[in-house]
């Protein structure tokens, strides 16, 4: 019997606890440990806040108290934990009144509880511990998808601190998840965000820390001066002084600032686009996706100076120290692809001067039959159709979303007879494609406008990807064959490739709505185990349908969601150890005893 006196609840005689042992009883739902020790009852939540199981059958030693399953160690009498793994197991105050247990059951105040979560996934991203921060992610995002900036923050400005090396995998993950959620369902956001600061935790695992070097004192030379030294550092692969000409660059767009105008922002944004095309192709394309990537996250976490200086001044390394595709053979021989580059790059300027003109006429793309060239095997063909595009009105944005189309057309079409890894080959060519072109519809640089056409070589070289071509889906006219709730099943086998595409194309097809299909491929990415190409292809075929969407079963918006699907098929199912992670994570939260019988 529990009877209640304001937040206290008397929950037993303090005779029924053994002298040396342990009482487990139940009150207002909850399930309390009461330790006799010391001369003292101790109350403790009867779950380990590890993985749930009872600490009624733990020992008390020292008035320490022990988990038995994997030997967490908590003070008995504040709860404390000495294993970071583990967390702070809630200690309930008691009174004895007259031989009676009364405990205190109170709930915690909600920010006390977040501010604790706070604390946790700093913790979990320090030691890199996923159950940590997945149940720290379940608390911080309780009040719904807004609630994700704050995580994310500070998932981001740990990745960019703790990173000797700099941005790499891990923060361009979490970066796609935040774009990825305005198309997940409700339950499956606080997941996806868990995905990616996993993945910062473990790319910050194990590495010295990253030390910034400060912006120029005094007054800051002009904008065209940082930008100028900027590439000079990067051209002799000086990340040092790169780095300090960049942040003495957002440091004077500031102006003293606590946030970078946004009238400011292109200018940094080019500067960078600039300097990563100065060379071609990049580390095969990483180094702009992930200059796109750091650039988006800004906009997600917002523009503070603070900020914008630790975020962009990580990417500073990955510029100096890319591989440079100048000195690729598969880039000079047997067709100096180079060569063919820079006279292309002397007649852009006239190009895009004689395009700017025609813009108001409207001059499109048509995106198909560019599409069919950039495919081809003529690389000067496909040189001389992008000027052509440009210099006929094209925006220079809508010529590289036709590229980018035209490298998710690879991945489409890629034939499954070819070696595994040439998936990844070509991924980089599609992700790189797609991170031209969204820096294109955020800055009018003509440093990208170089990458658009860096982009298309790419697509050129990925060409015996597509011997044999493999069939694109096309409109059935019987509807669908199969729904979409047939695809959790057949992504728990491998390899299931075409039929995976041809249920996206035919519920595409059909008119349905594409929210659910969306939904659908993002709840069967996070249900499998981590994979940054994998991700990387699923968000930026989101990103591509979004613009392509024109209207019900439009081809182009239905083959970039096919591309997702095959790629994300392919690599399909993992050991999924991740979600059973979360999965626990998600019960703890909920209050379940997982193994209380």
């Amino acid at each position: 019997m529990t009877v209640s006196n304001s937040h206290f609840t008397r929950v037993a005689a303090a005779a029924e606890i053994p002298a040396a042992g342990c009482l487990s009883v139940q009150a207002q739902g909850h399930t309390l440990a009461l330790y006799a020790y010391g001369g003292q009852v101790y109350a403790v939540d009867n779950r380990c806040p590890h993985m749930g199981f009872p600490l009624s059958q733990g020992t008390v030693k020292d008035g320490i108290l022990t988990c038995h399953w994997h030997h967490a160690r908590f003070d008995l009498a504040t709860g404390g934990t000495f294993d970071q793994f583990a967390d702070d197991v809630r200690a309930f105050p008691v009174e004895l009144r007259g031989g009676e247990v009364w405990v205190d059951l109170a709930p915690r105040p909600g920010e006390q509880q977040r501010e604790h979560q706070r604390h946790r996934l700093q913790d979990g991203l320090e030691r890199d511990i996923p159950l940590v921060m997945a149940k720290a992610i379940l608390t911080l995002m309780d009040g719904g998808p807004d609630q994700a900036v704050e995580p994310f923050r500070i998932g981001l400005e740990f990745g960019a601190r703790y990173r000797e090396a700099g941005w790499g995998q891990g923060l361009t993950m979490l970066t796609c998840m935040a774009n990825l959620l305005p198309q997940l369902a409700a339950e499956d956001r606080a997941r996806a965000l868990y995905h990616g600061l996993a993945a910062v935790a473990r790319d910050s695992a194990g590495r010295a820390p990253r030390f910034r070097v400060r912006s120029l004192p005094g007054e800051a030379p002009d904008m065209a001066t940082l930008r100028r030294w900027f590439r000079q550092f990067v051209e002799v692969r000086d990340s040092e002084g790169a780095e300090r000409a960049l942040i003495s660059a957002i440091r004077a767009a500031g102006a003293g600032a606590d946030s970078v105008p946004e009238a400011a922002r292109p200018a940094i944004a080019d500067m960078l686009f600039t300097a990563a095309t100065d060379h071609r192709y990049l580390q095969i394309g990483h180094v702009l996706d992930f200059t796109n990537k750091a650039l988006e996250a800004l906009d997600y976490a917002g523009w503070t100076t603070e900020r914008a200086e630790l975020v962009l001044s990580s990417l500073a390394n990955g510029y100096a120290g890319a591989d440079r595709m100048e000195e690729s053979n598969a880039w000079r021989n047997p067709v100096d692809l180079i060569a063919l580059l820079e006279q292309a790059f002397a007649e852009l300027p006239a190009a895009l001067e004689s395009g700017a003109a025609k813009l108001s006429t409207g001059g499109g793309v048509a995106r198909e039959s560019l599409a069919a060239i950039l495919l081809g095997e003529q690389p000067e063909a496909i040189v001389a159709a992008l000027l052509d595009s440009l210099r006929a009105g094209s925006p220079p944005a809508e010529t590289a979303g036709a590229v980018a189309y035209a490298a998710a057309l690879r991945i489409a079409r890629f034939h499954t007879s070819n070696e595994f890894g040439d998936w990844d080959t070509a991924l980089h060519t599609f992700s790189f494609a797609n991170a031209v072109h969204q820096g294109l519809r955020r800055s009018n640089s003509e440093g990208l406008v170089r990458g658009m056409f860096d982009a298309a070589m790419s697509i050129y070289l990925d060409r015996f990807l597509n011997v044999p071509a493999a069939p694109l889906p096309t409109p059935n006219g019987q509807g669908l064959r199969k729904a979409l709730a047939d695809l959790p099943a057949l992504l728990d086998r491998q390899q299931q490739v075409e039929a995976t595409a041809g249920i996206t194309a035919d519920y595409l097809y059909s008119g349905s709505d594409p929210g659910p299909l969306l939904a659908m491929l993002g709840k069967l990415l996070l249900r499998e185990d981590r994979d940054f190409h994998t991700i990387q292809t699923v968000e930026a075929a989101f990103r591509q349908f979004a613009v392509l969407q024109d209207g019900a079963g439009a081809p182009e918006a239905v083959n970039v969601l096919v591309a997702a699907a095959r790629y994300l098929a392919a690599h399909a199912p993992t050991m999924r150890a991740q979600g059973q992670t979360f999965q626990i994570a998600q019960r703890l939260a909920r209050g379940e005893r997982l193994f209380e019988e």
